[in-house]
């Protein structure tokens, strides 16, 4: 059978189970999740190193105590970071607020491994897919199948002894393109974990399917004329050549300050680094890019004397790193690029402004919003760092590669650093379990729905409707005027042009007819015998009427005034009090 057609038949037979799966284990308790995830934790550790050798002997990246490092950094160190995190039922509850915030798993996650980092990556999403109730089905890098498979095998096998559903974590063991991309698109797909390459990284974005991809990290590593030279470069050192720079937050280029260049460059030659002249650097370059300008696998995950040797350079066995100037950035100065390997640029600048700027290039140059090492002791430059660098995570005298992930910072503990919208990803965080859930909240009712207004009334700036108080005024009024024996008049709404204002008398057979509502709303005294009327609301246009015709507006403490004619009523003294 073609290997594509069988590639594709596997991924939806494993996409199968998996969802299977999940249908049960969405439904388990916190205290079968953290059982489970427990044991895949414990299982992994027991097999860090055998699963670290398999992955050197099929990859040729980097050295077997390296990756037992990285397979114990994901299977013990994030296990800590994820144990104490509830993503089980009610996570949170605001009783202020009144909101319930309650987990709800995802679904069936597409695990795609790369072949740098292939066994650490394969435990870290497998612990962070379970803590979250979702299922997980790998795609293995094709040159680290075997490595993957077999880590895939150890941590399904754990979960479901400690309580799992079988096919909650699944792997291709026949990865094509095809294949992966069957996976990432299929309906029973619901998220896509994707680490790899920038195209891979493209697919997964295309494929329809949410996705938390990584951007490339090209990281500079500044040092600044109030860092302590010695740790820098130690530090520098320790990042770049960690598993022959397989991380993609390992240290690219060194940009160092004129003022401290000459003891930088002493401790690198000490350390163990060969800084390289005009010819061995040419040789180098040939090796580091392919004549299309892209990276040479060839040099990714290997030591610093094998890639010599590769150029024709001589260097003593126990080097540590080659370390090249460089003036420029872009595609005809490779050394500025990302190498994957125990390669470094340095560049010399005037001061930490101009240093500054050089990052900002080299990040621009495949790495934006990934990392940025700093090696500086001066607050506000730190400061300034921080606030104009588009790098999402500034690793401070430490080594930037191991910083990134969390082994020597407190940053949450990930083999997958999101790079933000700079770098082309939906995220800028180390991607947790807290990414791998829903949250549905559940809001209760704390204020009612005030009445909509009618057509036709404007709300005061009490709140009431003007026109629901008029209505009540002309009651009032109309039965006045019924205790009188007068029959209510017709009146008209107000105009733009308020009608001339007559005085407002207690009604008599021979009184004028009221015209107006702010005749209507107005009760003034003009006869002492008369009982005085106390209105009950006055607006503006009322204030002038009674002014206009010489007349007193009788209120008492009940009496509603607008604003403005309260203001106005003050300056013509047309305001009466009731005794």
């Amino acid at each position: 059978m073609d290997p594509d057609l069988q590639s594709i038949q596997e991924a939806r037979s494993l996409l199968e189970g998996a969802h299977a799966a999940w249908k049960q284990f969405e439904d388990y308790s916190e205290d079968q999740v953290d059982r489970i995830v427990k044991a895949i934790s414990e299982a992994a550790i027991a097999a860090a190193e055998r699963l670290a050798r398999l992955a050197v002997e099929e990859t040729g990246f980097g050295n077997v105590a390296d990756k037992t490092t990285k397979n114990l950094f994901s299977a013990d160190h994030l296990y800590r970071a994820i144990q104490p995190l509830k993503t089980v039922g009610i996570v949170r509850e605001d009783k202020d607020k009144q909101i319930l915030e309650v987990a709800s798993s995802v679904g069936v996650i597409a695990g795609i491994i790369p072949s740098t980092n292939p066994t650490s990556t394969t435990i870290y999403k497998a612990l962070i897919s379970l803590k979250g109730r979702n299922a997980i089905v790998f795609s293995p890098h094709p040159s680290a199948a075997g490595c993957i498979g077999a880590t895939a095998a150890v941590v399904s096998r754990a979960a479901v002894e400690a309580g799992a559903p079988e096919g909650v974590i699944g792997c291709m063991r026949l990865p094509t393109t095809e294949g992966t991309r069957e996976l990432m698109q299929n309906p029973k797909t619901a998220l896509i974990l994707a680490t790899g390459g920038p195209g891979l990284v493209r697919a997964a974005y295309s494929s329809g399917k949410p996705a938390f991809g990584v951007g490339p990290g090209n990281v500079p590593a500044y040092v600044e004329r109030s860092a302590d030279p010695a740790k820098a470069v130690e530090r520098i050192l320790t990042g770049k050549t960690f598993d022959n720079g397989t991380l993609c937050s390992s240290e690219q280029s060194i940009i160092c300050d004129e003022a401290i260049r000459g003891r930088v460059l002493e401790e690198l030659r000490r350390q163990g680094a060969h800084v390289c002249d005009e010819a061995e650097k040419a040789r180098l370059e040939r090796v580091i890019q392919t004549p299309r300008g892209t990276l040479n696998t060839a040099i990714v995950g290997k030591s610093a004397p094998h890639i010599a040797s590769l150029a024709g350079v001589d260097v003593p066995d126990g080097t540590r790193a080659l370390v090249a100037f460089v003036e420029g950035v872009g595609p005809d100065h490779p050394f500025s690029m990302e190498k994957l390997s125990p390669l470094l640029g340095f560049y010399t600048v005037a001061d930490w402004k101009a240093g500054c700027e050089r990052c900002i290039d080299i990040l621009s140059y495949g790495g934006l919003g990934h990392t940025l090492g700093l090696h500086c002791d001066d607050e506000e430059v730190i400061r300034q760092f921080a606030l104009h660098k588009p790098a999402f995570r500034i690793c401070v005298n430490t080594p930037a590669a191991l910083g990134a992930v969390g082994y020597t910072t407190n940053l949450f503990p990930s083999m997958t650093l999101g790079c933000g919208a700079a770098g082309g990803n939906i995220t800028s965080d180390n991607i947790s379990p807290l990414h791998l859930i829903n949250l549905k909240r559940v809001a209760f009712g704390v204020r009612d729905v005030k009445p909509a207004v009618s057509v036709g009334m404007t709300p005061d700036l009490s709140g009431r409707s003007q026109g629901t108080e008029r209505d009540r005024i002309e009651g009032i009024v109309d039965r006045w005027l019924a205790r009188k024996g007068a029959s209510p008049p017709l009146v008209s709404p107000p105009s733009s042009t308020p009608a001339a204002a007559t005085p407002l008398v207690e009604p008599s057979s021979s009184a004028p007819p009221l015209e107006t509502y702010g005749q209507l709303e107005a009760q003034v005294v003009s006869e002492p015998p008369a009982p005085a009327v106390v209105a009950a609301f006055v607006c503006e246009d009322d204030v002038r009427a009674a002014a206009g015709s010489n007349s007193r507006i009788v209120v008492d403490e009940k009496t509603i005034i607008t604003p403005s004619a309260r203001e106005l009523g003050g300056e013509l003294d047309v305001f009466v009090r009731s005794d």
